[in-house]
């Protein structure tokens, strides 16, 4: 109940600009700097939606109320050019600093320390101090107001893992479990390609309308849903006969329908196998 309300509330005040900086570079880049660091499975997704709201927000106190760019009577274009510039200097900076942060939140995996990141900033010419990286940190948390410990969708997958074992669901839990680790890695790194296989599904149409795709917004941010396709394609892949009970069940437990529950594994299967057959 306590996840479905976060997300509800998450979905009820999404920004326009969410999932920006979701493309699939941004999240191969923390993806392996957390495999290179030995960070925790839920530390790689944490990492990536502190970026993605941090961004937000950094992106929101560079603009008036009107969306345009903050600074001197030069011209908006000229504005804007100064606010990318802004962005792009500090980037990889606040990049490391999340995948910090979201270390720090896990408490039963080492955390990376100021030695590790500056070593790694080095590696990659940047000649950044000990002192401009804590305040790098201090301003990723100043400006999400220190609201870091979110929920992830990998949060909601073994939460929904777990509802489903109660319920009496005979499922292979540990190679389940490790199955929706990797097809979550997969939806966040090809997360353009399932939701616009998933908008064509539902629409039945190959050539969305702005306003639909603007409307398909709230169901791309869905993490609820998003734990619900994981489990559902993974149950498909590793023990099809029992994936009709587990929709039933997912139904029952998240509301979601089984028509959207199957439309989703389908997006995900398809992205998988490659296959333009439906």
């Amino acid at each position: 109940i306590h996840l479905a309300t976060e997300n509800e509330q998450y979905l009820s005040e999404l920004p326009e600009q969410a999932g920006y900086f979701k493309e699939t570079r941004i999240v191969e880049f923390i993806f392996l700097l957390s495999e290179k660091w030995h960070l925790d499975q839920s530390t790689r997704f944490q990492a990536v939606e502190l970026l993605e709201r941090f961004m937000i927000k950094q992106v929101e106190q560079m603009c008036d109320g009107r969306g345009n760019a903050k600074g001197p009577d030069q011209g908006q274009r000229s504005s804007w050019s100064s606010v990318r510039d802004q962005i792009a200097n500090t980037f990889v900076l606040r990049l490391v600093s999340c995948v910090q942060l979201a270390s720090k939140l896990s408490l039963h995996y080492s955390r990376v320390t100021s030695d590790t990141a500056l070593k790694f900033l080095q590696s990659l010419k940047y000649s950044y101090t000990k002192q401009e990286l804590l305040e790098s940190e201090l301003a990723v948390l100043n400006t999400l107001h220190f609201h870091i410990n979110v929920s992830t969708p990998l949060a909601y997958v073994e939460l929904l893992l777990e509802v489903l074992g109660y319920n009496g669901c005979l499922l292979p839990a540990k190679p389940l479990h490790q199955l929706c680790v990797q097809l979550l890695d997969f939806c966040y790194l090809t997360r353009e390609t399932i939701y616009d296989t998933l908008l064509k599904t539902a629409i039945e149409n190959s050539t969305p309308s702005k306003l639909q795709i603007a409307k398909f917004l709230t169901v791309k941010e869905d993490f609820m849903l998003l734990a619900v396709g994981v489990i559902s394609a993974g149950v498909f892949i590793l023990s099809p006969r029992h994936w009709e009970q587990v929709v039933e069940h997912l139904n029952c437990i998240t509301g979601i329908t089984p028509q959207s529950i199957l439309e989703f594994s389908y997006a995900v299967v398809r992205c998988i196998v490659g296959s333009s057959t439906p």
